[in-house]
């Protein structure tokens, strides 16, 4: 199993999310995070002052897949996402030792159906 984290643009959030559905990929966790990479952050006027903000706002979803879904999952978050511009985001994936369903008790790939 694998868990699949991407740190994606605010705006892209929704198109992510029904390409997703579209392809069966349930299951998804979004938080909002904080970050920055190439852009190194940026600047912004308030009453007249520049500051610079070294953070810019991202989203970052996360799915626990089974392997052999790894490949086809990383095809629709590029095609999705991609710009081809600075802030495009990363993908991050995670090998999961386990994965247990508390509701039923379930473990490893069964929790994850």
């Amino acid at each position: 199993m694998k868990r699949v984290e991407a740190i994606i643009r605010h705006e892209k959030l929704y198109d992510l999310l029904d390409e997703l559905n579209k392809h069966q990929f349930y299951g998804v966790t979004v938080t909002n995070a904080l970050g920055c990479g190439i852009q190194k952050g940026e600047a912004k006027l308030l009453r007249g002052i520049e500051y610079n903000n070294d953070y810019v706002k991202k989203i970052k979803i996360e799915l626990i897949i089974k392997d052999h879904w790894l490949d086809e999952l990383i095809d629709v978050i590029i095609k999705t996402l991609g710009t081809g511009k600075i802030g495009d985001g990363k993908i991050i994936v995670c090998e999961i030792e386990n994965v247990y369903r508390v509701r039923t008790g379930e473990m490893g790939e069964r929790a994850i159906d």
